[in-house]
């Protein structure tokens, strides 16, 4: 039997596959020489494990999984639309759910379903109560080894510069064949304040410090502790070898400074999970989109309905006249209307988002055509390093359930 699998290697070539001295001894732990391991091998051929991915969006998502996946035919990838999800996810064991609201009706129709997991950190759209009631356990990516914390943090960085050099109004004096303008402004000499500070809230304090500027910084608890900082393999982390993290940070604060921080910052940033603390009466409604302001164009029907995000009208209202928002967490975690009107007064100095309200935003949203605002299609973790890593991640985690070995790229969260 140890033979059987040993051949693998040659009938599925060796590149990217486990170290095939790791494989044979899972299958001498797992069997203990009997017959019940004896059946676990039959069934790597006769048994196929199903990964289900959410949605057409973040397409890199899927077909990294896939190619990662493609010598092991034992392992099924597949995305399906939006809308069809409850129709097919009995059918499977692993449920990435990138955009998708996962509720307690999807959740009752998964009867083969293991692991709800997110391809990434962001699981506001999973009912986790509703999957641990059910025995299934859901978990997501951490940031911090696949590198999609560092790409959210540059992606933070692109926006500020953006704002402050003023991105639209460059394009319209290329167009024009003028030259030498506008005079705009710089990184160096700002405050810049992060609210949340997590893997993506250091990673960024980390790149704005050749910069020249003042980072402020707010955390729930600012407890002395390394990041994750080892691997499943007991080797440190890329980027994390037991950061002092207190000490990126020129004025550390908690929930209670978040008023007097804006008055004093020239950028804020938004590196904050989407939950009831950020989010006041958030209520899920919707499966197909993610944040949910709305409007009256039924391309973009409203998904999810709250009635402010933390960034709401008096926070706005604190931030120093001319200062410039940046949002790469989530959309909800903005008011709408606060920000659209202190963007119109000229209270607001710029917005920066890489999350919108709805999902996929509507193009044709008044707040789009001013100056002082820039979007993108929620592209910050959307690297060909981070998505390949997390590609892995996923792949290696199929690979492990399927085995029936532990599962450990993954954080669980119940």
């Amino acid at each position: 039997m140890l033979l059987r699998v040993l051949s693998t290697k040659q009938k599925f070539g060796s590149s990217n596959l486990p170290n095939i001295a790791i494989v044979a001894a899972r299958f001498l732990h797992s069997t203990g020489f009997s017959g019940k391991g004896k059946i676990m091998v039959e069934n790597t051929n006769t048994h196929v494990t199903r990964v289900l991915f959410c949605g057409p969006y973040f397409p890199a998502s899927h077909n990294y999984t896939k190619e990662y996946l493609q010598k092991y035919p034992f392992i099924q990838v597949d995305d399906v639309p939006l809308d069809d999800v409850p129709n097919v996810i009995d059918k499977y064991h692993i449920c990435v759910v990138k955009n998708r609201h996962i509720d307690s009706n999807d959740i009752a129709r998964a009867t083969q379903m293991k692991l709800i997991m997110q391809f990434g950190v962001g699981l506001e759209g999973v009912d986790v109560k509703a999957a641990t009631d059910r025995g299934i356990k859901v978990a997501r990516i951490p940031g911090n080894v696949t590198g999609n914390s560092a790409s959210c943090a540059e992606m933070a960085i692109y926006l500020m510069l953006g704002l402050l050099r003023q991105q639209k109004e460059m394009e319209n004096v290329v167009k024009q064949k003028r030259l030498g303008e506008p005079a705009a402004d710089t990184l160096f000499g700002k405050t810049v304040f992060i609210m949340g500070f997590g893997n993506i809230g250091i990673d960024l304090a980390k790149r704005l410090r050749p910069f020249g500027v003042k980072i402020l910084a707010t955390k729930r608890s600012w407890q002395v502790k390394s990041r994750d900082s080892s691997q499943s393999n007991g080797s440190p982390a890329l980027g994390t070898e037991h950061d002092d993290i207190g000490s990126l940070v020129d004025k550390k604060g908690g929930p209670e400074d978040l008023y007097d921080f804006a008055q004093e910052a020239d950028i804020v940033v938004t590196c904050l999970l989407m939950n009831s603390e950020t989010v006041k009466n958030l209520r899920l409604t919707g499966s197909n989109t993610e944040h949910g302001h709305g409007g009256s164009n039924p391309a973009y029907p409203k998904r999810r309905h709250f009635s402010a995000g933390i960034v709401d009208k008096k926070f706005v209202s604190a931030m120093k006249k001319g200062a410039l928002l940046v949002n790469i967490a989530r959309g909800g975690l903005l008011d709408y209307d606060a920000v659209k009107s202190h963007l119109e007064s000229g209270h607001l100095g710029g917005l920066g988002i890489d999350v919108a309200w709805t999902e996929p935003f509507d193009p044709d949203d008044p707040i789009l055509k001013l100056q002082n605002v820039l979007i993108t299609p929620h592209v910050a973790g959307v690297t060909e390093y981070s998505y390949r890593a997390m590609a892995k991640v996923v792949g290696d985690t199929a690979l492990e359930l399927h085995a029936g070995t532990p599962l450990t790229g993954v954080e669980f969260v119940n």
